[in-house]
């Protein structure tokens, strides 16, 4: 039996950076918190706790300080939220992934501009309201084609179309369909990030070859469920799991190929724990 990993697989480029940024801090002695849980990994952020470092869950707990430092999550935040930190006197420690900023820049200057902003994504996803909170004008989240189908811009108003970073590329296409069929004026960035892209289309190929497919991730992590939905679309038998506590293999003997991939804030050692473990279990 073979067992083989994604070509593209763990950490990416913004969440590695945000978790060597609280590593960096914790080594000055001062006392850190995390906007919101630095990643969407309850091991990682575990880790960082037995280390020290605090989550600041809402806005009022962060009005609540009086000192420390504070580092904003990968997935970036509300400009309201500079605005507290400066006034609170706090040193502020930005750890927002850059492609989540390019879409803070783009949004702040289109409603600025008078368009309408469209973000497509989960409006319930910290980087969509993060982004929201930039938008100096009317804006719509649109999760599906459902959505995408009852949406009705202003007459004769200019939409922007941005998407979360980590959204699903064919539906995020699917979904500019929808408005360039109906002749909206419509200007469309792809803001989805090239490393979910290749994230995708890596587990898709993999799972359209395996007859097992193993998903590592956060239970709470956007792109780890959109790489599960991908993959069960391929492969019947998918499994979702945060750490290898989750794993209650039973293969058949006619198993051939079992592949793994995972999300972009599962660190390697567990993708390593998860490989070692089926390679000699089975």
């Amino acid at each position: 039996m073979e067992v083989r990993l994604a070509e593209c697989a763990g950490f990416c480029f913004g969440v590695k950076r945000a978790v060597d940024t609280v590593y960096e801090q914790i080594k000055t002695g001062k006392t850190i918190y995390t906007y919101g849980p630095i990643v969407h990994n309850e091991e990682v952020v575990r880790e960082l706790s037995e280390k020290g470092v605090r989550v600041l869950e809402t806005k009022e707990e962060l009005e609540s300080l009086t000192s420390g430092s504070v580092i904003i999550r990968a997935h970036g935040v509300p400009e309201e939220i500079y605005r507290i930190l400066e006034e609170r006197g706090l040193e502020c420690i930005d750890a927002t992934c850059p492609f989540v900023k390019r879409i803070h820049k783009i949004v702040r200057r289109e409603s600025e501009a008078g368009k309408q902003i469209v973000i497509i994504g989960n409006p319930g996803h910290p980087e969509v309201e993060g982004i929201v909170g930039w938008c100096s004008g009317p804006v719509t989240v649109l999760e599906d084609a459902e959505a995408a189908e009852k949406y009705v811009p202003g007459e004769g108003s200019e939409v922007c179309v941005v998407a979360q970073t980590t959204y699903n590329y064919n539906k995020f296409q699917d979904l500019v369909e929808i408005f360039e069929k109906r002749g909206y004026n419509v200007n469309v960035v792809n803001t989805i990030c090239n490393a979910t892209e290749e994230r995708q289309r890596s587990a898709r190929a993999l799972a359209s070859e395996a007859d097992v497919m193993i998903i590592i991730g956060g239970r709470h992590s956007s792109n780890t469920r959109k790489l599960y939905e991908i993959c069960s679309g391929e492969c019947a038998c998918t499994y979702f799991i945060q750490t290898l506590d989750d794993l209650h293999l039973e293969l058949p003997k006619a198993v051939r190929l079992v592949g793994i991939t995972a999300g972009a804030s599962t660190p390697n050692k567990l993708i390593e724990e998860v490989q070692n473990y089926v390679r000699i279990n089975f």
